[in-house]
């Protein structure tokens, strides 16, 4: 059968009585390999950021698990089925807190396939979104770093566009921020901040961790954010960490280095609008020689 695509087409900024500032808070979190204890140590980050006057908390990729293939499958939580004690601990973490929650991701089993997710939450608990992470980390960078996410996980549908308290969000998950086509949909749909769960590596983090999200910042004009998990010496897998947010003309705003921590920011949604006026480049795209198909929009 013919799949029909649709010429992406731009959505105007959410309205202005929706949230126009709000504090954003990236919870660098030490991950071990107690789900148990990785739970708590969610509440008390999710607890110190909402007292430090956060509205908008984002946790880094996996924090409830090891970031390996092996912990994937004995890690993975049905959350569809309500059988997720780090789902029902993020309702709760959002709810006590008063606070809009990006849950980070952890692994999601589903009709027998798992996948990399992030959920998202409101001030009342209410799960607004989920998004399986688009683009699996398959790379072979040989003598320096090899993994491939699809040994054990599935892809997801595609982009997740969420409406929140704190505005209106796009999630991706650590790859999926090498892919300018997602961001482009993201902000194409009247996104104002990209949220990136991610847990670069120390091989490509020093190159490219920072560089991804200025570069998705000015391509769209508009705020990222990248949370990471802190760097553990006793972990196969070594985070790059430095959690960062950055602004719409590619300003670093905030970040921090590879140990546990907390990011603050405060966004101004107001200057999405502002760059956009002073480099219009969103009405100088030529589309009569280029343009973006979004399949997920017919």
């Amino acid at each position: 059968m013919a799949v029909q695509a649709a010429r992406a087409m731009d959505v105007p900024l959410p309205a202005s009585g929706s949230a126009q500032q709000v504090k954003l808070a990236l919870c660098q979190m030490s991950i071990t390999a107690d789900k148990d204890a990785n739970i708590q140590a969610m509440r008390a980050t999710v607890k110190e950021a909402a007292s430090n006057g956060a509205k908008l908390v984002v946790l880094p990729e996996m924090w409830n698990c090891p970031y390996s293939n092996d912990s994937f499958p004995t890690y993975a939580e049905d959350i569809e089925g309500g059988k997720s004690p780090s789902v029902i601990a993020l309702a709760e973490a959002a709810c006590e807190n008063q606070v809009t929650l990006v849950g980070g991701s952890l692994p999601e089993a589903s009709q027998g396939k798992l996948y990399n997710t992030c959920c998202v939450f409101d001030s009342s608990g209410k799960l607004l979104a989920k998004h399986r992470k688009t683009h699996l980390f398959d790379i072979d960078i040989p003598g320096k770093m090899t993994f491939r996410e699809s040994l054990t996980l599935s892809p997801g549908p595609g982009p997740t566009v969420v409406d929140t308290e704190a505005g209106r969000l796009g999630i991706g998950i650590c790859y999926d921020i090498r892919f300018p086509e997602l961001a482009w949909i993201y902000a194409q749909r009247g996104c104002q901040l990209l949220v990136y769960p991610g847990a670069f590596n120390t091989t490509t983090g020093p190159l490219h961790w920072e560089l991804l999200q200025r570069s998705r910042a000015v391509d769209n004009q508009l705020f990222v954010a990248a949370c990471s998990p802190a760097r553990s010496p006793d972990s196969a897998y070594q985070a790059w960490g430095h959690s960062t947010v950055v602004g719409p003309f590619a300003e670093v705003l905030a970040t921090t280095g590879h140990e546990a921590d907390i990011v603050y920011a405060e966004l101004d949604y107001a200057q999405v609008e502002e760059r956009r006026t002073q480099i219009p480049i969103r009405t100088q795209k030529r589309s009569d020689i280029y343009g973006l198909v979004d399949y997920t929009s017919v």
